[in-house]
C-alpha cells in the first residue's frame, strides 16, 4: 500500500487498516499484484499494475514520469527468506511483465536501488535492484538520483532508451 496512497495515510492506515485497503482492492476484482507459490505455500509477492494506481509514485519528484507513454509499474517485490537465492525474483517480475503486456501496457517501468558496492538493508530492497532488471530484460532509461534506477521494458521487445 505504500505506493497506492499519501505516506500520512499509509502512517494513518498502519498494520490492519492498511491490510483492511488492500482487501478491498482484491475484491473490487482489481489485480494488485502476482503471487509466487511454492507448493501451496505463498512464498512471493510482485506488485505490478498501471502507474496512476500509485499515488505516491504519481506525486514523486524522483520517480517522475519520463514521458507521457502509459507505462505500468513494478513498485514491490518480496521473496520469503526460505527461498532467496532460487531466482524466485527473476520469475516474478517475468510474469509481472507478461501480465502486464497481456493487458495491452506498451512498457513495464521499474525503479531498482542502486546498491553502490554494498549490500541493501531490506527495507532499501524492496524494489530490488538494477542487475534483477536488466536480467529480465529491462533497460535504464534515466537515473534521477545516486540510489535510483528507472529501467523500461517495451512490449514487442523494442530496446529502452533515455526518453
Amino acid at each position: 500500500m505504500w505506493w497506492r496512497q499519501t505516506r500520512s495515510d499509509f502512517e494513518k492506515k498502519h498494520g490492519a487498516a492498511n491490510r483492511r485497503a488492500m482487501k478491498r482492492i482484491v475484491d473490487s476484482g482489481e489485480v494488485p499484484g502476482l503471487l509466487g507459490y511454492s507448493g501451496d505455500h505463498v512464498v512471493g509477492w510482485v506488485s505490478v499494475a498501471p502507474r496512476e494506481k500509485f499515488e505516491s509514485l504519481e506525486r514523486s519528484r524522483v520517480l517522475s514520469r519520463l514521458d507521457d507513454l502509459p507505462v505500468w509499474s513494478i513498485v514491490c517485490l518480496f521473496v520469503h527468506k526460505s527461498e532467496r537465492g532460487r531466482h524466485l525474483s527473476e520469475q516474478l517480475v517475468r510474469c509481472a511483465v507478461e501480465y502486464a503486456f497481456s493487458k495491452s501496457a506498451p512498457a513495464v517501468e521499474a525503479y531498482p536501488t542502486e546498491p553502490r558496492g554494498r549490500r541493501l538493508q531490506a527495507v532499501s530492497s524492496f524494489m530490488g535492484v538494477p542487475e534483477l532488471f536488466s536480467e529480465v530484460g529491462f533497460a535504464e532509461c534515466a537515473r534521477p538520483s545516486k540510489s535510483r534506477v528507472i529501467m523500461r521494458r517495451y512490449a514487442g521487445g523494442r530496446r529502452a532508451a533515455a526518453p
